[in-house]
């Protein structure tokens, strides 16, 4: 919140005056909604940090406009165009289907990017809920976002991992044992 004063503030006020109002007490909705990309840039910018950190096709910078751009899609929901969220959310998910690529390993196949492609959905619908003004319901999404990428390698956490468990159970891709599928007959 700006005020009137001397100095710097006083020469930067001209500059500031569509976003503040009420002798500098009030932030105009202008601002507010300035702030909003803000904070969706910077809450999708961490989980793309994350994603960067652990070398994902995606990082922070695509995080960080994906973030932007469902933010300024949600400002414009708030504002009257409710609809435009279903199109940034089907934009995304070919965005997400672009990072998905299959790799044959020996008899296995495996599938690359479905995390990242998960966490570009978060990041849009973060963002989106920072542009539509939910700001501490984008902040819990983007700190619960990062806890599960981030499971694995939290200590304390590591009991919650699946793959510390999957070892100990059949795989459902797994063909059965021959002596299963004579009892599966019988």
């Amino acid at each position: 919140m700006l005020r009137a004063g001397s100095g710097f503030r006083a020469a930067m006020l001209p500059l500031w005056s569509p976003l503040v109002s009420g002798g500098g007490r009030e932030v105009t909705p202008v601002a507010a909604d300035i702030m909003h990309l803000l904070i969706a840039a910077a809450l999708t910018y961490a989980l793309g940090f994350e994603r960067d950190l652990r070398g994902a096709p995606a990082g922070d910078r695509l995080f960080a406009l994906i973030g932007v751009g469902a933010g300024i899609v949600g400002v414009l929901a708030v504002h009257g165009a409710p609809t435009a969220l279903q199109g940034a959310l089907t934009g995304i998910g070919f965005i997400g289907a672009g990072l998905v690529f299959r790799q044959q390993q020996g008899h296995l196949q495996m599938i690359r990017g479905l995390t990242t492609a998960a966490a570009i959905f978060a990041a849009a619908a973060i963002g989106a809920a920072a542009g539509e003004g939910r700001l501490l319901l984008a902040t819990a999404a983007t700190a619960f976002a990062l806890l599960v990428l981030e499971v694995r390698y939290i200590p304390v956490l590591r009991m919650l991992d699946g793959r510390r468990w999957a070892g100990r159970f059949r795989d459902d891709e797994w063909p059965s044992r021959p002596r299963d599928r004579e009892a599966d007959d019988h």
